[in-house]
Formats: C-alpha cells, structure tokens, sequence
C-alpha cells in the first residue's frame, strides 16, 4: 500500500499550482488557493502553510481537492510508491 509522503504547505501549495490554482487570500499561516473554471464556478482549496503538515491534515485536503481532481492524478503527488 502506497505510503503518505512528508510534506510541507509550501510543497502543498505548488502541487496545487500545477492544477492550475492560484493563491487567493493569505490569513495568518494559512493559504487559500481558487481555481476558476468558469465566469461564475470557482473551486477553493485551503492550506496551512506549515513547515510540516499533519498527516490527517493531508488526507483532508486531499479529500477536499478530490472533488475537482481525480484522485488517481492526486495520488501521484501525494503517495509514495
């Protein structure tokens, strides 16, 4: 079974820039980045912008962006082989 990698929010966030999303607002450590698909669609996407993220912490983001992304192209990024 495929292990969680280590990462951290700056790790986070360029992943999440790879998909097209951009950082929207800042409020203290954490981010919060939008992708715009249509005029009136946004898709959001917060993180902290820590030096090490929580494990369970990076399963909720990676369930919360699952519902934009396949989670087979997340898997890629965030599982080690």
């Amino acid at each position: 079974m495929p292990k969680l990698k280590v990462l951290s929010g700056e790790d986070v966030i360029k992943i999440f820039k790879s998909f097209g999303f951009a950082i929207a607002v800042q409020r203290g450590s954490h981010v919060k980045l939008v992708r715009i698909i249509q005029e009136n669609e946004k898709q959001p996407i917060t993180i902290p912008n820590h030096y090490e993220i929580d494990r369970g912490t990076l399963k909720a983001i990676i369930r919360q962006a699952a519902r934009y992304i396949p989670e087979e192209e997340l898997k890629k990024h965030f599982y080690s082989e």
